[in-house]
């Protein structure tokens, strides 16, 4: 009985020990330096950091709890579906001139087609969105299946996120289509990992894809990790596409609202003809309207009124349960924080359908509305008992 008691306890003492090593060595083996480049604004040499304040920034101590309630499903969140019928679009080979094509893959890949260039923006296609195929799963199928997507001229990556970077498909689009990759500082060593060349540039760079189209890089809010102890080596963005006619493109990314002062700089590119705005993911407690580095539909009203753009199609919601609102209360909310803003032009689209945008024409002048003004219009208007 003694020696059968030492045997357990020398196993569990190697248990502990071997538990302890790897706390130890695993973040470090898993960190990585994706850039090296000198200081700036946002980056200290080592990490790089939102200039308008990391408000976003926890610690895997602090965020354990609201981690763990999420995974076993006990945080109060309300009920998503297992799968949503989608419809499947067929789009055409190109769209030449100044007309504008956009399908809604899912989350915050879109497909967006005009000048004879087809764009896709942080393209997913895989089922879960985390590493080795762990992670929250998809409830609506892409919106494209894979094969009847037409030749990738162009695709912007925002960051590394699991849900923004599918290193999978961009290797599928890479071999099949040899596209121009743009992202932000960092992350094309993370996609070069997989064998995929990407192009790189820092908050304001630019890349020339083809005479009168370039694309710039522009800041967003938000953060990025692969792998929890790799965070911030490599940077966030939005962009602007610069077209030869009819407005130019924005891709908002992931971003939380910050100072806002980056849809500011988005617009003084030039008029935008459709901006591509996240609304989902944004609360992580009931009630919660935004979180440090997601935006809702009450901040993503007041980016369209900073952009001044034509139109907006909001993303980032509906695909994979990221946080807890229920699945259909971004566009809800949408709908009524443009009523109460007044606004018109950003609305949500279906999964798989093809829509067209006209070219850009002066949006009316939207006036601002403070938040708390916001806030208020929306709980007349029901907006406060959305789940």
């Amino acid at each position: 009985m003694a020696r059968t008691l030492r045997i357990i306890g020398a196993v569990v003492l190697w248990i502990v020990v071997v538990v302890c090593l790897a706390a130890a060595i695993v973040p470090h083996f898993l960190d990585a330096r994706y850039y090296r480049g000198p200081v700036s604004d946002h980056f200290d040499g080592e990490r790089f950091f939102n200039p308008d304040g990391d408000d976003d920034t926890v610690s895997v101590g602090r965020s354990g709890g609201v981690v763990a309630r999420y995974v076993f499903g006990n945080d109060g969140r309300p009920a998503w579906p297992d799968h949503v019928a989608v419809a499947e679009a067929k789009p055409p080979a190109r769209v030449d001139g100044e007309r504008m094509l956009v399908t809604w893959i899912g989350h915050s890949s879109v497909l967006v087609q005009t000048a004879g260039l087809n764009i896709l923006t942080d393209p997913v296609w895989s089922d879960t969105a985390g590493p080795f195929g762990v992670g929250p799963r998809r409830v609506a199928a892409p919106g494209v299946r894979f094969a009847d997507l037409p030749k990738i001229d162009l695709i912007l990556v925002s960051h590394d996120h699991y849900d923004h970077m599918d290193l999978a498909t961009l290797k599928r689009l890479w071999q099949r289509d040899r596209p121009a990759i743009v992202t932000s500082l960092g992350n094309d060593s993370v996609i070069g990992a997989a064998g995929v060349l990407a192009q790189a540039r820092d908050w304001g760079g630019a890349v020339a894809v083809r005479p009168g189209v370039d694309v710039i890089v522009n800041r967003g809010h938000h953060w990025d990790s692969r792998w929890f102890a790799d965070r911030n080596r490599a940077l966030w963005s939005s962009f602007i596409v610069k077209l030869p006619s009819g407005g130019n493109l924005f891709f908002a990314g992931d971003t939380g609202a910050g100072d806002l002062k980056w849809a500011d700089k988005a617009a003084s590119y030039g008029p935008i003809r459709l901006a591509l705005i996240p609304i989902g993911a944004f609360r992580f407690a009931a009630g919660q309207m935004a979180s440090g580095s997601h935006i809702g539909p009450v901040d993503a009203v007041e980016v369209y009124r900073r952009l001044g753009a034509a139109r907006a199609i909001g993303v980032h919601w509906g695909t994979f349960r990221l946080s807890y609102e229920a699945r259909d209360t971004p566009p809800r909310m949408l709908g009524l924080a443009q009523a109460c803003t007044g606004q018109s032009g950003f609305a949500t689209v279906p999964i798989g359908v093809t829509v067209s945008v006209p070219t850009y024409a002066p949006p009316p002048s939207r006036a601002a509305m403070s938040r708390d003004a916001l806030l208020h219009c929306l709980d007349a208007r029901g907006g406060g008992a959305l789940r």
